[in-house]
């Protein structure tokens, strides 16, 4: 009875000791890298002079994205503009013209994310000068023909100007809201007779 609960015992502890030793290789060795580059931030496609365009269902252009140099990345499927200049079509409303230094685009192009140095231009029409709105980044989702911020915005048109933090831009009801700390001072337009 005596050797049955013996050699019990030494399997038991020859277990446990070769469970510790596999246990202490994988505390020590280094994690394994992935040699594939599939999680490596490396591009894969870089242009220049980059132009897309987005037809709407009447056949003519709704948007377009032009920038002089793209970089895109596989591993998340996004590109990395320079000097991005976004312009939205609209038949009975003037064009909306976006610019920044930089610009992040995701995958498939459903989020535009604009930085440093934004700007908003809404062409002149026949009865109201151009407004341009300023601000440090822009969030765009073109598609849905919104766009949005948290940051500082500053709008002018002609001697008006109207200052806020955060803003919310919806292009297919022309309308622009600020959304908090609001100050300016609007200046009436005069009616031509």
């Amino acid at each position: 009875m005596k050797s049955g609960s013996s050699q019990l015992f030494a399997i038991v502890l020859l277990a446990l000791l070769a469970g510790l030793s596999f246990w202490l290789k994988k505390a020590v060795e280094p994690p394994e890298v992935d040699r594939t580059g599939k999680l490596r931030h490396d591009p894969d496609a870089i242009a220049e002079n980059f132009s897309v365009r987005q037809y709407g269902a009447n056949g003519l252009v709704a948007q377009r994205l032009v920038a002089p140099f793209m970089v895109h990345f596989p591993d998340d499927d996004t590109s990395e503009l320079k000097s991005p200049t976004l312009v939205r079509y609209r038949p009975d409303a003037p064009q909306v013209t976006i610019t920044a230094q930089d610009a992040k685009v995701t995958s498939k192009g459903e989020t535009v994310f604009l930085r440093n140095d934004v700007h908003v231009v809404r062409a002149a029409t026949a009865d109201r000068p151009p407004m341009v709105a300023r601000m440090p980044e822009l969030t765009v989702r073109p598609d849905e023909g919104i766009a949005f911020t948290d940051t500082v915005v500053e709008v002018n048109e002609a001697a008006s100007w109207v200052k806020g933090v955060g803003m919310h831009l919806d292009n297919n009801n022309a309308t622009l809201v600020l959304k908090s700390q609001v100050t300016g001072l609007i200046y009436p337009r005069r009616v031509s007779k």
